[in-house]
């Protein structure tokens, strides 16, 4: 019996997307619900299983353009009897001696030297040996997250974005020994993020006003009750849930933000789901962290924490990335002083935070040095007048140097 291999239905925006990575090969013998192949989307990346046991035939190669609802292989479930009774040949006497002393330990056993195209490419780029890697893949596969992770502890990367002088961060291999320059297709996401960017810049009037914020009391409350919140909690008290908050009540003080439009109306939004801008060896994501009104500083945390892990490791879902109402963008953890954050349509604002820096500034006529942070909002002028647009942006600025502003909600 013959069992299709089929491109599921990804969403409804979604008709098709590139085949990214095989993890078999043709003649590889599968088991039901093993990760078999990548796809990548204009949207996500995601993992597609083996409904049934057997040996797989693969009917496209990695790159292709898959259609949703296409035939991708074929799994030959009757292969299952010939495999299981198999006769071991005198090579493998000594892995058989092997398994009874210890079969969960073999079930478990990494495979050697076949690994995906994304773990290939960062093991080129980094010069890291996948086979040096342990894998938490199912068989011990290495995975796109053990790679990575294998990468951060190698060369570690400080909360700048930039590596230890003594280590210099490895380039990534672009130059090929039959030229100068190497050439590849675009992936969908990467096509996708591309389009969206030079589309919020031809069809909103964007413009950009900026602020500086005195970031002395919040890292104060940060060092005061850190050790407390991680003791409760069981997550780190960031800056992040800070500058969260402090969106929120901006919004619900100048609610021409929370608003968007669409053809001739004008849509004001009455909720506060907050897109958090992540970084991915993909590109930009933007998952949401939703009703942000409500939740606490340990669950907004906890939100920005799962949604960084599942961009780790791929596994950010569509429905993670819809429905925001404004976005936050940190570039300071790459070491970026100031910015003009681009719109993420069809959000008519968003905000974007920068390095923190000791500067000297004059406070009761005297010059005191304190960590400052410049801030930068663009937003939609079509919709924003700049009269609210720096009112907001006052609201937030007054609400991380005095956080207790957010608490009493004034």
């Amino acid at each position: 019996m013959a069992t299709e291999v089929i491109i599921p239905a990804l969403g409804e925006s979604i008709s098709s997307g590139i085949l990214a990575t095989w993890h078999v090969k043709t003649g590889d013998y599968v088991e039901e619900g093993q990760a078999i192949f990548e796809l990548e989307t204009d949207k996500i990346t995601s993992e597609g299983m083996a409904e049934t046991s057997g040996t797989i035939d693969l009917k496209v190669s990695e790159g292709d353009e898959v259609e949703v609802g296409s035939v991708i292989a074929i799994i030959d479930e009757s292969a299952k009897a010939e495999t299981t009774e198999q006769e071991p040949d005198s090579s493998s006497q000594e892995d058989s001696s092997e398994e009874e002393e210890g079969e969960a330990e073999s079930a478990n056993a990494k495979p050697k030297g076949q690994h995906p195209a994304s773990v290939r490419r960062i093991a080129e780029e980094s010069g890291i040996d996948p086979d040096s890697v342990d894998g938490t893949g199912k068989a011990g596969r290495v995975t796109k997250a053990d790679m990575l992770a294998a990468v951060e502890k190698a060369d570690p990367v400080d909360p700048a974005g930039s590596t230890p002088e003594s280590e210099p961060a490895k380039p990534a291999q672009t130059v090929q020994a039959t030229g100068r320059v190497t050439r590849k297709k675009m992936t969908p996401l990467r096509r996708t993020i591309a389009k969206r960017l030079v589309q919020a810049q031809q069809t909103t009037a964007m413009l950009t006003t900026f602020n500086e914020v005195d970031m002395s009391a919040v890292m104060a409350c940060r060092k005061s009750h850190q050790e407390a919140f991680v003791k409760k909690h069981g997550v780190k008290l960031g800056f992040m849930s800070f500058f969260t908050k402090a969106v929120v009540h901006a919004l619900k003080e100048y609610p021409a933000v929370n608003a968007q439009i669409d053809e001739d109306e004008i849509v004001t939004n009455n909720y506060y789901d907050v897109g958090i801008a992540v970084s991915t060896p993909k590109g930009l994501m933007v998952p949401v962290v939703r009703d942000c009104e409500s939740k606490s500083f340990a669950e907004i945390e906890q939100d920005i924490i799962a949604y960084a892990n599942k961009a780790k490791e791929g596994k950010i879902s569509i429905e993670d990335l819809q429905g925001g109402v404004f976005t936050i963008t940190n570039g300071g953890i790459f070491g970026s002083m100031l910015s003009t954050p681009i719109l993420n349509a069809p959000q008519s604002a968003i905000l974007g935070m920068h390095t923190i820096q000791d500067r000297p500034v004059a406070l009761d006529g005297e010059v005191v040095i304190r960590p400052i942070m410049y801030l930068a909002l663009s937003y939609d002028h079509r919709l924003v007048d700049g009269r609210e647009a720096v009112g907001f942006l006052v609201s937030i600025k007054k609400a991380l140097e005095d956080p207790m502003r957010l608490m009493f909600e004034i």
